[in-house]
């Protein structure tokens, strides 16, 4: 897992649904604060998969202009130990794109 002096977006098209100035990245996978996922945009559905070293996953549709991107995102509500950094974040995949700069 890594962390760095980043700021990382996630797009739908057009459409801005979560930017951070704190993303995690495990994977190649970039994890944003829920906290800057956009309101409304994340809707649970019942799909689950199991990490062997990070847990159970939990996935959301992504809702965001006009479209329905089924399991774009996921997040793991009680990682393993080994995860705990991924705790209260979401990554994004599935139709999503996310880019990543570096500061400075």
């Amino acid at each position: 897992m890594t962390t760095a002096s980043r700021t990382a977006s996630a797009y739908v098209g057009e459409v801005l649904i979560a930017s951070t100035d704190d993303p995690v990245i495990v994977e190649g996978n970039v994890y944003f604060p829920e906290h800057d996922v956009a309101e409304g945009v994340l809707v649970a559905n019942k799909a689950t998969s199991l990490c062997f070293w990070k847990g159970v996953a939990s996935y959301y549709d992504v809702v965001a202009g006009g479209a329905r991107l089924r399991s774009a995102a996921f997040a793991y509500r009680r990682p393993s130990p080994l995860a705990r950094r991924i705790k209260g974040r979401v990554a994004f995949w599935n139709g999503v794109d996310v880019t990543t700069d570096r500061d400075g």
